[in-house]
């Protein structure tokens, strides 16, 4: 006597073997995805002159130090309606322009350099064209066309609500 074995289902009615496909599928879709991501959002390979930007860092260092010695600092106001950038300078420098570089944390295409006219004891104003959102970082130099002797530095959120100091770094 010998007991009737059930019929076995084919394997495309089994379900061991469409749970592998589901995890290979799964694994190929998520590297396609992946992969578009990194293609569209690719923020540029190490630069070739690296060692020469790590080795300038002591220039900038030296920039901010400069500024800590002269006692500068800033304040700078951003208003959204009239697009007008105002910077109150405090210390002993008074160059006749400042440029403000806004840099964008995640993408450099987005970076700003704007120049700022001085129009009385330490203040200097400029125009934005189009009103700053989201976060930046800030330098501030003078803006005489030669290399700056010093910087002050900070970080804003835009639109600000109070004014953003701009000091030496630490």
């Amino acid at each position: 006597m010998t007991a009737e074995q059930p019929p076995i289902a084919p394997w495309y009615k089994q379900f061991w073997p469409w749970f592998m496909i589901g995890l290979l599928g799964a694994s190929v879709s998520f590297s396609l995805v992946y992969l578009a991501l990194s293609i569209h959002y690719f923020d540029g390979t190490v630069a070739e002159d690296y060692y020469k930007e790590g080795l300038a860092i002591n220039e900038q260092i030296a920039k901010q130090e400069q500024a800590r010695t002269l006692g500068l600092s800033a304040a700078l106001n951003a208003d959204p309606a009239t697009g007008d950038l105002v910077v109150d300078l405090t210390g002993e420098s008074r160059p006749e322009r400042l440029t403000l570089k806004l840099i964008f944390p995640t993408e450099s295409e987005r970076d700003r350099r704007l120049t700022l006219e001085h129009v009385r004891a330490g203040r200097y104003v400029t125009m934005l064209e189009t009103p700053l959102r989201h976060r930046w970082y800030l330098h501030l130099e003078p803006g005489d066309g030669s290399e700056p002797a010093w910087r002050l530095t900070g970080e804003a959120r835009f639109p600000a609500k109070a004014e953003i100091v701009l000091a030496p770094g630490d």
